[in-house]
């Protein structure tokens, strides 16, 4: 059992969140309010497998292990409700619900939690009911399309556009929103944190720049997704990639200095006429050394420049280093809590949890401290 005595640092200490066990975003957005704190006890069905201790994102909480369709586990569920601060779920809409823990029923035992429901469509319309994941959110939102090589199809980038980016860090936001408001109302409200909303929010900047007639809505042909020969990718002599962005033109210019770009070119950076012959040029450099020769030639300089990296080696970088983005919890390399605070830091409060804890044993020591 974990998160029960207030060993936890980080500015959410104090904050307790029931988590109803998920997939994707939810776990994610309650990792990260672990994290920062928060105490959180995550439901779970009775035949679940209890987390791995690799389990990254199930770190920092307590399982219990109940049966939603039992009156008697609900009633339990609603008890640990009424000490608790929010509430994280991700069912598809209405569950909840029809298991008698919707926010009406909630709040007449709580009126002051908040309410965080993380799905995919949202709440309400035409797609709310509808089975859907990562791809088809960001698909719909206008982000996957924009995502990928001009000649070929759109790439699915991971899952951090829709369920991180849309879908996790949207949530956390709201429910920080609102526990802060809570303070000083004494209500709660009902988060509808949706992936397809998120993801469309995120896409501001690209539809500032569509409305400007400053953004090409075909992949590859704009500034950020490729298109620009002096913000992408290129492939190093022992194959392996190292990226480049100097938006501004100074530091264009003092790459064009660095890597011996002809001189004819230093003036094409932002002349779309000339991007072909500016890559083409660029490419051709970039193969002549390897990845880690650029490194030393160009890393730490005004040329935005990095090595594309895999994780594993991420982890070895001095930079990742000296900035401990990664932490050793029980033998197991975690990434390092995020972000960074300078009174209340964040710490990672345990790997995820290897035997499960009873609702009964949470409940006694939450009444005995408030």
């Amino acid at each position: 059992m974990r998160n029960t005595k207030n060993t936890a640092f980080g500015p959410l200490r104090g904050i307790r969140i029931i988590e109803f066990a998920g997939l994707g975003p939810g776990p994610f957005a309650c990792m990260l309010l672990s994290d920062m704190g928060a105490e959180v006890i995550r439901i779970d069905r009775p035949d679940a497998r209890i987390g791995s201790p690799l389990d990254i994102v199930g770190r920092g909480r307590s399982t219990v292990l109940l049966d939603l369709k039992d009156p008697q586990a609900i009633t339990q569920v609603l008890e640990l409700l009424e000490h608790a601060d929010a509430l994280v779920e991700g069912f598809r809409p209405g569950v909840m619900e029809r298991l008698g823990l919707g926010p009406d029923v909630v709040a007449r035992r709580n009126p002051r939690l908040v309410y965080g429901r993380m799905t995919g469509w949202g709440q309400d319309g035409p797609l709310a009911q509808a089975a859907g994941h990562d791809i088809n959110y960001i698909s719909l939102a206008g982000a996957l399309s924009a995502i990928g090589e001009k000649a070929g199809a759109p790439v699915p980038p991971l899952n951090l556009v829709g369920d991180y980016g849309g879908g996790s860090l949207y949530l956390v936001t709201g429910l920080l929103a609102a526990l802060l408001e809570a303070r000083s109302s004494g209500q709660g409200q009902v988060v509808d944190a949706a992936i397809c909303d998120g993801t469309l929010s995120l896409m501001s900047n690209n539809q500032s720049h569509t409305l400007r007639g400053l953004y090409k809505e075909e992949r590859g042909s704009n500034m950020l997704d490729g298109g620009a020969p002096y913000y992408k990718t290129y492939e190093t002599a022992d194959g392996k990639h190292v990226s480049i962005g100097p938006i501004e033109p100074k530091f264009f210019t003092l790459l064009c200095q660095k890597i011996g770009i002809p001189q004819n070119l230093w003036d094409a950076q932002n002349d779309r006429a000339r991007w072909a012959s500016l890559r083409d040029a660029m490419a051709a450099i970039f193969r002549t050394r390897t990845r880690d020769e650029w490194c030393k030639a160009l890393e730490g300089s005004d040329t935005c420049f990095a090595p594309v990296l895999t994780l594993s080696e991420a982890a070895e970088h001095p930079h990742i280093q000296a900035r401990s983005g990664f932490v050793d919890i029980a033998g197991v390399r975690h990434t390092a809590p995020a972000p960074r605070f300078s009174r209340t830091p964040s710490a990672i409060q345990g790997p995820a949890p290897q035997t499960s804890s009873s609702a009964a044993e949470i409940l006694k020591i939450w009444r005995e401290k408030r």
